[in-house]
């Protein structure tokens, strides 16, 4: 007798169903490479590099020198390594990337089922309040935090998670509404089934491919606002790659001729970027129904 039940052959088909679906798409693949890469390069830099490098009274490096054997991305105004810094910047920027999106999808996907469940004054005050961040301007929002609270990496992350929520509750709301309208939910509420229930068995797992999808978009987003508020100047104290440009940005690297102290953290958030959006589609394209078969 197979070790495995009906539920657990149900599920083994239909994650290489998923699979193979994701596989069809070039640019999934691609996209999940070089996340794979970057974040491999994350969890092991404290491995194989000394953080002692970071620290400007440490650089024996030339000031503003160019890539060479030793320094393969040159050093910046103070002699470190640009690779070193590139390598302990994936980190900061990725943690905050990751972090920042899944508090934007915890507090959006609660929202969002929360306004499209519940009928009413309360649906009502909660989609105000989420057009309201929609029409703040986020960055602004988040900038303002950032200087109120202090330019820790914790505020980053929470300036970034509370004001980039709104679109997503929309999203979720509209999904909830055409999951709700479906005769199944109809029947669980009359064997019964409280708010938490029909809200927890029944349309969190509806809405749950739709979550995944747009996590993996939101913490592009993610990554170009937190490089957008270090160029600002609202973190302090972590080596990022957004902090990489606003430090040649002050040290006039691009006037100067040090192109790679402008080049290599640029193409990092390019590709990471790119990479996430390019993943976040694919599983767009496969969880959705209706664009199942686009995009190939």
């Amino acid at each position: 007798m197979s070790p495995l039940t009906g539920a657990g052959r149900r599920g083994l088909t239909r994650s290489a169903r998923f699979w193979r679906e994701f596989r069809a798409r070039p640019s999934g693949p691609a996209g999940a490479a070089i996340l794979l890469a970057a974040v491999l390069v994350a969890l092991l830099t404290p491995l194989l590099t000394d953080p002692a490098g970071l620290d400007v009274t440490r650089a024996t490096g030339p000031r503003m020198g160019p890539p060479s054997l030793e320094h393969p991305l040159g050093t910046d105004e103070s002699g470190r390594s640009v690779l070193l810094m590139i390598t302990w910047g994936s980190r900061v920027s990725l943690l905050i990337g990751f972090m920042s999106a899944l508090l934007s999808m915890v507090i959006g996907t609660t929202v969002g089922i929360a306004a499209g469940h519940f009928r009413g004054w309360p649906a009502a005050v909660l989609m105000r309040i989420t057009d309201w961040f929609l029409v703040l301007p986020s960055l602004v929002l988040a900038l303002v935090l950032a200087a109120i609270l202090g330019g820790g990496m914790f505020t980053i992350i929470l300036a970034i998670g509370v004001t980039s929520w709104a679109s997503t509750a929309r999203l979720i709301r509209a999904q909830t509404l055409a999951v709700e309208a479906r005769p199944y939910i109809e029947r669980a509420r009359a064997l019964g089934g409280g708010h938490w229930h029909v809200m927890t068995r029944h349309v969190l797992p509806n809405v749950a491919p739709l979550v995944l999808a747009n996590t993996t978009l939101q913490v592009a987003g993610a990554i170009v606002a937190e490089s957008t508020l270090a160029f600002l100047g609202a973190q302090s104290g972590q080596v990022s790659w957004g902090g990489m440009l606003r430090a040649s940005y002050d040290w006039g690297a691009a006037t100067s001729g040090a192109w790679w102290y402008v080049l290599a953290p640029g193409l990092c958030i390019v590709a990471v970027v790119m990479a996430f959006t390019l993943v976040g589609r694919a599983l767009e394209a496969v969880l959705n129904p209706r664009l199942r078969g686009a995009g190939r």
